[in-house]
C-alpha cells in the first residue's frame, strides 16, 4: 500500500475507506426503474397516444409537431433509438430522440433527445427514469458518448428532473433576437 506520514491509505480514510460489497447498492438512476416498468421501441401506432399524453402535459394540440417527429424517429432517422413505455395495458411515457449516421457511414458520437413525456396519471412511478434509463444503456452500445436536449429556460420543473437524470450545461450557448423587435 502506499504510505503517507507512516500510515496505510486505509487507516488514512478511515475504516470506512474499504469498499463493503455487502451493503446494500446506493439508489440507481436507471436499472431498478428500467426492470419494473416495460419499454419498448416506439412504432407508428404510437401517434395518438403520445399526442394525448402531450395534450395532458401542455394542455396544447400539437398533433402536427408529433406527426412530424414521429415521420422522423421512425423514417429519417438512421438509427432508430425512441421508447415507449407501457402500463395498464397502453403506453404511458414516450422518450423521441435520434442517433444519426455521419460522415462515412460512422456513428455520430451524440444523439439528440427531441422530447419526454410522461402521463400525468402516472408521475412519480419511475416512468420517466425507465424511459431515460433504457435510452441511455442503448446509447451506450452503440458507443454515444452524449446525448444533448434544449428546453425552455422557464420549465424549472423538466430543468430539475434533467439535472436529477445527470444532465448539465453544455459549452454551447445559444441566444436569439427576434427580429423586427
Amino acid at each position: 500500500m502506499t504510505r503517507h506520514k507512516n500510515l496505510t491509505v486505509p487507516q488514512q480514510l478511515g475504516a470506512d475507506a474499504e469498499v463493503n460489497y455487502g451493503k446494500p447498492a446506493a439508489p440507481d438512476f436507471g436499472p431498478l426503474a428500467r426492470d419494473r416498468i416495460p419499454v419498448r421501441t416506439m412504432t407508428e401506432s404510437d401517434l395518438q397516444a403520445l399526442i394525448t399524453i402531450d395534450n395532458r402535459i401542455t394542455g396544447f394540440d400539437r398533433t402536427a409537431y408529433f406527426r412530424r417527429k414521429l415521420a422522423e424517429a421512425l423514417r429519417e432517422s438512421d438509427i432508430r433509438v425512441s421508447l415507449v413505455a407501457e402500463l395498464d395495458g397502453g403506453p404511458v411515457g414516450f422518450v423521441m430522440a435520434r442517433v444519426d449516421l455521419g460522415e462515412f457511414g460512422r456513428v455520430e458520437p451524440a444523439a439528440v433527445l427531441d422530447t419526454i413525456g410522461v402521463d400525468p396519471d402516472y408521475r412519480q412511478r419511475g416512468i420517466g427514469r425507465a424511459l431515460l434509463s433504457q435510452l441511455l444503456m442503448n446509447l451506450a452500445t452503440l458507443r454515444i458518448e452524449s446525448v444533448r436536449t434544449e428546453i425552455d429556460w422557464n420549465d424549472r420543473e423538466l430543468l430539475g428532473y434533467l439535472d436529477h437524470c445527470g444532465f448539465r450545461p453544455s459549452q454551447r450557448l445559444c441566444f436569439e433576437h427576434v427580429v423586427g423587435v
